[in-house]
């Protein structure tokens, strides 16, 4: 089966689309809410997840509650751990970005005009068509914030896509249709074993990162890399007014862990 990353704003029917791709390939869907479940499954506590979505952390409430690297860090993971399984259809939250470098994943971008977008929310919710412009205005906004913050890239960049869409000129099923169709060519199929392996290590190294800065804790430098499953090489430094210990103790408790090597010096205030 295959994995797919679908990319899209408001109004573009991206969310119907996804569910027929899912639904016509037997497939899971994950989106908001069944990543946060996956996350959950993963050992990252619920109060944690209220921030896993596609907004740009605002310049005060969200940076109060979660610091910027601790947040991707988390979406990284649970990406990361959903397309180690090699298939499934993930909406949003910059899949596309995160799995670019894997050849497993057919990247694909809903794109539909905004008067096209505007015509689909009045159809769909009643709206006036100046309030259907501002929530796509807005959410576009906040989309690009997000991904700009989160990854440095630009969403409308088509090297990023396999398969960009105009919902301008195909309708839902057609879409969806083709969809499934490049999904099930050999080349998408052909995802090997070596990048779903790599995908796990780098889940569980995204995970011990962000435990790491969620306990306030300030390696200088820090590095975690995960050789092979389950082991955590962390290397960096810290200064005597933390426990090294204590480091160790949060890496060791994130799930997933079972050994830790350390490579970890105290280093004193004034040599820093």
């Amino acid at each position: 089966m295959p994995l797919i990353t679908i990319t899209r704003g408001i109004g573009c029917g991206g969310t119907t689309i996804a569910r027929l791709v899912a639904d016509g390939l037997k497939s899971e869907l994950y989106d908001d809410q069944r990543l946060q479940e996956e996350a959950i499954n993963m050992g990252i506590a619920s109060k944690d997840l209220k921030s896993l979505d596609e907004k740009a952390p605002g310049l005060l409430s969200r940076l109060l509650s979660h610091k910027p690297q601790t947040y991707l860090d988390l979406l990284d993971a649970v990406v990361y751990e959903v397309a180690r399984r090699g298939e499934g259809v993930i909406l949003g939250h910059g899949a596309q970005f995160t799995l670019r470098d894997f050849g497993c994943a057919l990247q694909v971008r809903i794109y539909a005009s905004e008067s096209s977008r505007i015509q689909h929310l009045m159809d769909q919710q009643g709206m006036s068509r100046e309030a259907a412009r501002k929530m796509i205005r807005k959410s576009d906004s906040e989309r690009r914030g997000f991904l700009q913050f989160a990854f440095h890239m630009d969403w409308n960049n088509p090297s990023l896509y396999d398969v960009i869409i105009n919902r301008d000129k195909l309708s839902t099923d057609s879409a969806a249709r083709l969809i499934m169709e490049a999904a099930q060519s050999q080349e998408v199929k052909a995802c090997s074993l070596t990048a779903l392996d790599a995908m796990e290590r780098l889940s569980l190294s995204k995970k011990v990162r962000a435990a790491i800065m969620k306990h306030s804790l300030n390696p200088l430098d820090f590095k975690v890399e995960v050789p092979e499953k389950g082991v955590v090489q962390i290397t960096g430094s810290i200064n005597p007014l933390e426990s090294k210990d204590r480091l160790l103790e949060v890496v060791k408790s994130v799930p997933g862990v079972s050994d830790v090597r350390s490579e970890i010096t105290v280093t004193r205030i004034h040599d820093i």
